[in-house]
């Protein structure tokens, strides 16, 4: 008759036919074994979603630089040359026009200073300049010079766009700097993730090939028993269709396994032969996150709140810029300076004359069929509907935080109770299985405990993924870690 022992001895020799064969995969490529705080580290460092936050971040920071560069002066030197060889319409000092043939070769040189105005929105300007024309057929040299001016070009009523940037753009590279932090955590979130949905694989093919391994010896020793009249043709037959079930459960298993491993590979950036072996950790900390201050640090920290103010402040940037065009507009030109001519270089630079310029230059629509009062009421109105959504998302964030503080400090406690109810499970299903050899216990009741004991298993593993995910996520919106009572400080790729 069957015994306990044989069991064992069935189990452990299909357990161990088990990892021989994972171990030789294994050798077919590298061996990486990984706890969480281990596969958080390589994904920050190495994995294609903390690149992209990188990237992302850099991208905003020269943005920000090319929008501080608009406030500083500016250098410019141009030069256009030309060769002119055809025959153009001239008209005389009679007012006839005769076609004549002109050979020239001429060219300019200025080099300019430039430097905008936020205050007003226009721009001031200092310039030198030098023109040069050669008559190739008569030989003759001339040069025109503006050794210095300086001018100031200004829109009286347009939309004043360094004054609005002014607002928005410090507030967009603030928003990057905390989307960035945000994101790294977010990152770490993602590893957690990951991490246990290749653990709960893993669990679940231990499991499967557990499960197969007690089915297949139950079955065998159910066909002694029939054999001996012990049991009944329905219990063989019984046993018989749960060891079947149990071999294509072991197989759905494999694929889940190896669909986690490679999504957790690619995850991580690593290669498609790497084998990757993960060490469960053995507990979570246990502390309570006081909810004020998680709202004050989420306020200050996230980049929810400085998202919400940057739409406002461009919602009433397209107001400004539809009521400016839609009205009177003015464009003024001033420019002072010096200018001379000669025939020679140093005479086009001696006794220079004084040069005075200015122009006024008017729009205003007469007739435009309610084009520019249409744009502006579009743009009042979005400004008011941005305005609601940002007063919604603000409350919506608010109770977003609430609800996930309120989540974290409950999940501690649910994991103490998976594991306890892991623990028992497993000490259940021992006990069903040697009742039921013994003839103590009936298959009804061991599968109940074999059912018990998958899915305590997958629960603990499933409350240890929720609490570090709400975790990693806790500190992506705080910008602070509860744990060790400090500020998160992401060191920024370019500062």
């Amino acid at each position: 008759m069957y015994n306990i022992s044989f069991l064992r001895k069935s189990v452990a020799v299909a357990l161990t036919m088990f990892f021989a064969a994972s171990s030789v995969s294994a050798h077919e490529g590298d061996t990486l074994q990984l706890t969480l705080p281990q596969a958080i580290a390589m994904a920050l460092e190495q994995s294609p979603s903390a690149r992209s936050a990188r990237h992302t971040f850099l991208a905003q920071y020269w943005n920000y630089r090319y929008y501080r560069a608009n406030y500083l002066p500016s250098l410019t030197l141009s030069s256009s040359p030309y060769i002119n060889n055809e025959i153009n319409k001239i008209t005389q000092g009679d007012g006839t026009s005769l076609f004549l043939s002109q050979s020239q070769f001429g060219g300019d040189v200025s080099l300019s200073i430039n430097q905008n105005i936020p205050l007003t929105g226009g721009t001031f300007f200092i310039k030198s300049s030098l023109n040069y024309l050669r008559e190739m057929e008569s030989k003759v040299n001339m040069f025109s010079t503006i050794p210095v001016s300086v001018g100031y070009t200004q829109s009286l009523f347009g939309y004043n766009s360094l004054k609005w940037d002014r607002r928005i753009e410090p507030l967009r590279f603030v928003e990057a700097k905390k989307n960035y932090a945000e994101a790294i955590e977010l990152v770490s979130a993602q590893a957690c993730s990951y991490f246990f949905n290749l653990a709960t694989s893993q669990s679940n093919l231990r499991m499967a090939h557990s499960n197969y391994a007690n089915a297949d010896t139950l079955y065998r020793m159910a066909q002694g028993r029939y054999r001996l009249g012990t049991i009944t043709e329905n219990e063989m037959l019984q046993l018989e269709i749960r060891r079947l079930g149990e071999e294509a459960t072991a197989m759905d298993a494999q694929i889940s396994h190896e669909e986690s491993l490679q999504s957790f590979r690619s995850f991580l950036g690593v290669g498609q032969d790497t084998h990757i072996t993960l060490i469960m950790p053995d507990s979570v900390p246990d502390f309570i996150v006081p909810l004020a201050d998680a709202l004050r640090l989420a306020m200050k920290n996230s980049p929810d709140p400085v998202y919400y103010e940057r739409i406002r402040h461009e919602a009433r940037s397209n107001l400004a810029n539809a009521k400016a065009n839609a009205g009177l507009r003015a464009d003024i030109y001033l420019q002072f300076g010096l200018s001379q001519t000669g025939n020679t270089l140093p005479t086009a630079y001696k006794r220079p004359m004084t040069q005075e310029y200015g122009s006024l230059t008017i729009s205003l629509p007469i007739l435009d069929w309610g084009r520019g009062r249409g744009k502006v009421r579009v743009a009042r109105s979005q400004q008011e509907l941005t305005d609601i959504q940002a007063e919604q998302g603000m409350d919506d964030f608010r109770q977003n935080v609430q609800k996930l503080v309120s989540q974290f400090n409950m999940q501690a406690r649910k994991v103490r109770i998976a594991r306890l109810t892991d623990q028992r499970a497993r000490h259940r299903h021992a006990v069903a299985m040697r009742l039921y050899i013994s003839g103590q216990n009936t298959l009804l009741d061991l599968n109940d405990a074999i059912a018990e004991q998958n899915s305590a298993g997958r629960s603990y593993i499933y409350a240890m993924s929720t609490y570090w995910t709400l975790y990693y996520t806790l500190r992506s919106i705080t910008g602070y870690d509860f744990q060790s009572q400090c500020e998160i400080t992401e060191q920024l790729p370019v500062e």
